[in-house]
């Protein structure tokens, strides 16, 4: 028989969206954290496509710190600017955010169990009569333990706030093959005064703090941030590929979220593709638990949906990660050329590639 109840370990933005969703479906859910305050410390990022939040049926606009139009990409001595003419993101705070998700799942129904590590011997109990909805970040220790495998690909970064007045509404980001392997370095302005520095590297290439360090002394940054207070630090390992299994439906159990590696490679953003597969994973269960359909019915729906976009921020990672420093900026000269950045900039969709590929051929069609 079926297990009725569901345990979600992770109370992130994923963990809470599954959690809301299926109380929501009438079925029985706890998560479990080991934090006292959820979100905190803040170690990703809160950028957030409009379209992607309204997709996700969060209450989110308490949570807003910033609004964004768009960016700035440098590389090679070349930037090219892309801007909407109407706002594409959010920034949010991630700590609201949580409370909002969390306020959400409770009001549904579900039970959130704070400062409760779930170890492996807590996860044999807990399975004894949960469905186990694995949410506990790329180091899952659901995954393990149900053998579910590993992501093979990692970036390690750092990031930091500082005090810096006057700030506009579009993010920088930076391409530098010596200063940022395989990713990037960025700012982006959380708030109007507050701007967000921050780097990523492949592991392989050291420390993600060392890298920080070099980046913000380099001459344009260090003027930018010239008399600037650092108001905050944190260091976080983002996955950068899906897991080859996210569902095993004998055990019953699912992953969601940076524990099933469902984020973009293109940038390490997770909340909009991870929420989207909670939803889905919610719906899977419900139909489990009443008909006997199979969980591995959550896995196919979100490959089916996911994998094709999921590809495209692949292939761009690998597109400069392959170019040097001179290379990648010799490409965005062609692309300004070409006017790649009015393109981008009019059809351009932060999560989902292929929607701004069927948007371009659509309108050009009309």
């Amino acid at each position: 028989m079926a297990r009725s109840m569901v345990a979600v370990v992770g109370a992130g933005t994923s963990g809470l969206i599954a959690a809301r969703s299926l109380s929501r479906l009438g079925v029985a859910t706890t998560v479990y954290d080991q934090k006292r305050v959820l979100g905190y410390p803040v170690r990703a990022s809160g950028i957030l496509s409009i379209n992607g939040l309204k997709g996700l049926g969060i209450g989110y606009h308490s949570g807003v710190t910033n609004t964004l139009s768009g960016a700035r990409i440098h590389a090679g001595g070349q930037t090219m600017s892309v801007r909407s003419k109407e706002p594409i993101a959010h920034v949010l705070d991630r700590i609201k955010l949580n409370d909002i998700c969390r306020q959400e799942a409770e009001d549904a129904g579900a039970k959130v169990v704070l400062e409760r590590k779930v170890d492996a011997g807590a996860l044999t109990e807990l399975h004894k009569d949960n469905i186990i909805i694995g949410a506990d970040g790329p180091v899952s220790v659901v995954a393990k333990h149900f053998g579910l495998g590993g992501t093979q690909k990692h970036v390690l970064t750092y990031k930091a706030e500082y005090d810096v007045p006057g700030l506009d509404d579009m993010v920088d980001l930076f391409f530098d093959k010596e200063l940022a392997p395989d990713f990037f370095a960025w700012f982006c302005p959380n708030t109007k005064n507050v701007l967000e520095v921050g780097i990523g590297i492949n592991p392989g290439h050291g420390n993600a703090k060392a890298a920080f360090d070099r980046f913000v002394k380099t001459p344009d940054v260090a003027k930018v941030l010239d008399g600037a207070r650092m108001l905050d630090g944190a260091a976080c390992i983002i996955p950068m590929q899906l897991r080859k299994r996210i569902v095993d439906a004998e055990q019953e159990v699912l992953l969601v979220g940076d524990a099933a590696g469902q984020i973009k490679p293109s940038t390490g953003g997770g909340i909009i593709f991870g929420g989207h597969a909670a939803m889905m994973a919610a719906d899977a269960v419900k139909d489990h638990i009443e008909s006997g359909a199979s969980l591995d019915a959550y896995e196919k729906r979100f490959r089916k949906l996911f994998m094709p976009d999921i590809k495209m921020h692949a292939f761009v990672n690998r597109l400069y990660s392959k170019f040097g420093t001179r290379g990648f900026g010799r490409m965005l000269g062609i692309m300004n050329a070409l006017g790649m950045d009015g393109f981008l900039s009019r059809y351009g969709d932060m999560d989902r590639p292929t929607v701004m590929l069927r948007r371009f051929f659509l309108r050009s069609r009309a």
